[in-house]
């Protein structure tokens, strides 16, 4: 959970938290575990480095509500709109120009919104 909460921040996670139900508190469990607790805490990638990775896949599966969310996240990690550029120029070239361009369309409207202050 700490993992969680230094990328995340504790709103995000409060906010989380105070969703689960008894039908999803067993995969929350699991996400908590299994991505924060053990990938996300492993030491051979840095935040930056996990952040970038993790909206590049999201951005090619076509996550867009996780892509807003890890996009906030780089406030967290470190994660700079200019790496976030060339992430979604790799996401282009090796899973398709359509799914860089709409995540290009979200991450410029969440780094607005962040900079606004706005909700994204």
């Amino acid at each position: 959970m700490a993992v969680r909460r230094a990328v995340l921040g504790d709103a995000h996670v409060d906010r989380a938290s105070l969703a689960i139900t008894a039908f999803d508190e067993d995969f929350q469990t699991f996400i908590t575990e299994s991505a924060w607790g053990s990938v996300w805490a492993r030491p051979d990638f840095t935040p930056r480095e996990r952040s970038i990775l993790t909206i590049a896949l999201l951005a090619a599966l076509g996550h867009d509500e996780e892509v807003a969310m890890h996009v906030r996240a780089t406030r967290n990690t470190g994660a700079t709109a200019g790496d976030l550029r060339e992430a979604m120029l790799h996401v282009a070239v090796y899973a398709g120009v359509p799914a860089a361009n709409h995540a290009i369309k979200i991450i410029k409207q969440t780094l607005a919104s962040m900079e606004t202050g706005a909700a994204a």
